[in-house]
């Protein structure tokens, strides 16, 4: 019986517990809550305008720094009238460590031992302004009927599809209507990167499966430049190593395919890549006569590049330089102008 008593006692005891606290919960719940701290005054008179991703292009001479770097000693020459024998192993020093070549070099201090009447940095300004004085327009439009064509040839590596989306990006903020052309049929990837660029740009675009026909590439790009009144061909083509003679001779073929009827070609750029120095000159020599080549790309002018071989290819090529790419942007792939790129380098 005292068992059942004590059990009893609990229950109850359990009960009242319960109770108490649903009563304190209750009371909580119906209780004012405090009032919100009031939010601290924002102490910005001016808003600034959002950050945009295209910024203004960096002047020339901060992206040839490494170059300008270069070019320091020569523009710390002093004296005018005669070149000193010290004078003269400085500047051949730069010249050649520039990538400016023997032959060029040479040319330059033949030009300076005449005299150096407004100083030696002068003298060397007008030396390779005299070297790059060769017209380097472009061409745009094609006989009544045709397509003008730009065809870029180059092997891989050397930036020749991404100078190809630039340029359309070019085109098309000057109004143009663009075809791209995926000739490079060889390299995987490469037509799925110029179709990045199409979708990017807003171009049109014609491919095809990898290892299919180059030429058939471009005639097809042709056929649809023309059915839609399009302004400008862009075509892409194949980029293995220059000694290759089958790709030369493939080349060959879709120049001839580029330049037949209803297309023309009326600009053959080689795109190099300026990190690589005196051996763009040796691809360049292997693609002049396969493509009848009429400018050059330089890409990678930035960087660990050494820009005086932009005069050692001019000189010696006889081929002006109509591009320079010195950065990633689209804005950083310039139209080449002589008097800019030798002021970035000598100007104090």
């Amino acid at each position: 019986m005292s068992t059942w008593i004590i059990v009893v006692a609990i229950v109850l005891i359990a009960l009242l517990v319960a109770l108490v606290l649903l009563a304190r919960a209750r009371s909580r719940a119906l209780a004012p809550s405090a009032p919100p701290t009031p939010l601290p005054e924002v102490l910005v008179s001016q808003v600034q305008a959002r950050p945009t991703l295209e910024e203004e292009p960096a002047p020339l001479r901060q992206r040839l720094g490494g170059t300008r770097g270069l070019f320091e000693r020569v523009r710390a020459l002093t004296g005018e009238g005669t070149l000193s024998a010290e004078q003269r192993d400085v500047v051949e020093e730069v010249l050649l460590r520039s990538d400016v070549g023997v032959a060029t070099t040479r040319a330059v201090l033949e030009r300076l031992e005449a005299g150096v009447p407004d100083g030696v940095a002068e003298g060397v300004r007008h030396a390779l302004l005299e070297f790059l004085s060769r017209d380097r327009g472009v061409r745009l439009g094609a006989e009544e009927g045709r397509v003008p064509v730009w065809l870029f040839v180059g092997v891989n590596g050397v930036g020749k599809t991404t100078t190809i989306g630039k340029l359309a990006q070019h085109h098309i903020d000057e109004g143009r209507s663009v075809v791209l052309a995926a000739g490079d049929t060889f390299r995987a990837a490469a037509a799925d990167q110029l179709e990045q660029w199409a979708q990017r740009t807003g171009a049109d675009i014609v491919r095809a499966a990898e290892g299919a026909d180059p030429g058939s590439v471009v005639h097809d790009a042709l056929g649809r430049a023309r059915a839609r009144g399009a302004d400008i061909v862009l075509a892409d083509t194949a980029g293995r190593r220059a000694t290759n003679a089958n790709l030369l001779d493939e080349l060959r073929k879709v120049r001839r395919v580029a330049d037949r009827e209803p297309g023309q070609v009326v600009e053959t750029l080689l795109v190099l890549d300026a990190t690589t120095g005196q051996n763009a000159l040796s691809q360049a020599r292997e693609f002049l006569d396969a493509a009848d080549v009429t400018g050059i790309v330089l890409t990678k002018l930035d960087g660990t590049a050494r820009g005086g071989i932009v005069v050692a290819i001019e000189r010696e090529l006889g081929i002006p330089v109509k591009f320079v790419g010195v950065g990633e942007r689209v804005a950083d792939l310039r139209v080449f102008e002589p008097a800019a790129f030798v002021d970035s380098l000598l100007a104090s």
